[in-house]
């Protein structure tokens, strides 16, 4: 392509679209070639070349044709410890060249029968969060408007209180799986109502949430008071604190939150301070104690068969976590959640 039809192109990306002007590099392969889009080898494209997309998939500036797609939120004023997590959506990008498009335990294949794209970053008022929030679901209003599951990539927590707005406009109240050290169920903090740990309160408070079909889990750490997650449970959730879970496969809860949840449309949340520090470091406020990987994985993988509409990984903070451990454990689990969505072909298990 010749350098001035490359800027033509990228002249096209415009604030007014929802997402970060110029924020879309050009496809790494040709769609017009394959059915569906597939993530290059590295045996076809070093992994250390390409363009920083997801899984270095092609990336478009709508969800036009598409069954799914990862949209990056680079948000970080919510934040009440320590902030970063604006550059989470980056860091995880560029680990997920690690990634293949196979699932070699659950056989999954998700680029075997759906369309994925990479769509970019959403637009942001990074001055003033109540602002962001409305940037953050106007966009995703057009995103699921035909369709289209969002795997999001964070970015602080506040960000799944505007997504459960657009999601609840298309979908109606949804059930919610929610993995977290924390209940996030703050009315206000700091005389604020809008933050990382209120979008819970929020979305109950909206109505935007089957509050019979709300599971937490891996809840743990110091707390304020000695109920501080009776607000939960009172408004239907049902609470499993890390401690429950503590050394057990997480399988057999998993057949539970499949029963609770039913036929009905489902929303999937995954903070990664859900994860130990041991595992996960690079996050804003770490609680010891907590899931393993695998028991994230369980999580996950145990949420196939539930009518999936979105979901979201957060709290991705990669400044304290000069590895890129705690970014390439999110990239994992973000192709997780891609191989639970509806749709996906399984060539076993």
């Amino acid at each position: 392509m010749a350098v001035a039809a490359v800027r033509a192109v990228a002249t096209t990306f415009r604030r007014s679209s929802g997402f970060l002007e110029g924020s879309r590099p050009l496809s790494t392969s040709s769609a017009s070639q394959q059915k569906f889009n597939v993530p290059p080898s590295g045996n076809d494209l070093p992994r250390p070349g390409g363009i920083a997309s997801m899984m270095r998939l092609p990336v478009q500036n709508d969800t036009q044709g598409l069954d799914a797609c990862f949209v990056g939120i680079p948000l970080d004023i919510g934040t009440s410890n320590r902030s970063g997590t604006r550059f989470g959506p980056r860091q995880i990008r560029t680990e997920s060249v690690m990634l293949r498009p196979y699932n070699n335990w659950t056989g999954a294949a998700p680029y075997d029968s759906l369309q994925v794209a990479d769509i970019g970053d959403v637009f942001l008022n990074m001055y003033d969060l109540k602002d962001a929030v409305k940037n953050i679901r106007d966009a995703y209003t057009k995103i699921v408007a035909n369709g289209c599951k969002p795997l999001t990539l964070g970015g602080d927590h506040t960000l799944t209180y505007p997504i459960l707005q657009a999601i609840k406009d298309k979908h109606g109240p949804v059930g919610l799986v929610h993995v977290d050290a924390h209940a996030d169920t703050h009315d206000q903090m700091g005389n604020e109502k809008v933050a990382h740990g209120t979008p819970f309160y929020r979305a109950v408070d909206e109505g935007l949430l089957d509050c019979n079909r709300v599971i937490q889990i891996g809840l743990r750490g110091t707390g304020y008071t000695d109920y501080d997650y009776d607000w939960s449970r009172s408004q239907g959730f049902r609470v499993v604190q890390a401690e429950e879970v503590w050394y057990k496969s997480l399988a057999p809860l998993m057949e539970e939150v499949r029963a609770q949840m039913g036929d009905g449309p489902v929303y999937l949340s995954f903070d990664i301070d859900a994860l130990d520090p041991a595992y996960a470091p690079g996050t804003g406020t770490p609680e010891i104690g907590g899931l393993t990987s695998h028991q994230g994985l369980e999580i996950i993988r145990g949420c196939r068969g539930l009518n999936l509409v979105g979901g979201d990984l957060v709290e991705v903070s990669p400044a304290y976590d000069p590895s890129g451990n705690t970014a390439l454990t999110a990239a994992n689990l973000l192709f997780e959640m891609l191989c639970v969505l509806p749709g996906v072909q399984y060539r076993r298990g």
